[in-house]
């Protein structure tokens, strides 16, 4: 099973969803459950292109919540670099 790491900017986004899209207090628990989908299948989601070449997304726990990550097979873990809502025209799946 592979190893699942946030970095500070993914756990700081998540930290900024809470607050702006007002979600419930059991966030946090609802996005490890999600984590743990990809320790046991790190290359679940669909790769990205352009900017984010080199990374993968899964939604969830909402389907508009996206969760960036790539995968280092070498060391068989997942690095989650950014979460962020996939309705807004910035998002890593619209470029």
């Amino acid at each position: 099973m592979a190893e699942v790491r946030l970095t500070a900017a993914a756990v700081e986004d998540l930290r900024e969803l809470i607050l702006t899209h007002e979600l419930p207090s059991d966030t946090p628990e609802r996005v490890v459950r999600r984590l743990r989908a990809l320790a046991r299948f790190p290359k679940l989601g669909p790769a990205l292109s352009g900017r984010w070449a080199g990374a993968r997304y899964v939604l969830g726990p909402w389907l508009w919540l996206l969760i960036v990550y790539q995968y280092d097979e070498d060391v068989d873990t997942v690095v989650v670099l950014t979460m962020r809502d996939a309705r807004r025209a910035a998002s890593p799946t619209n470029q």
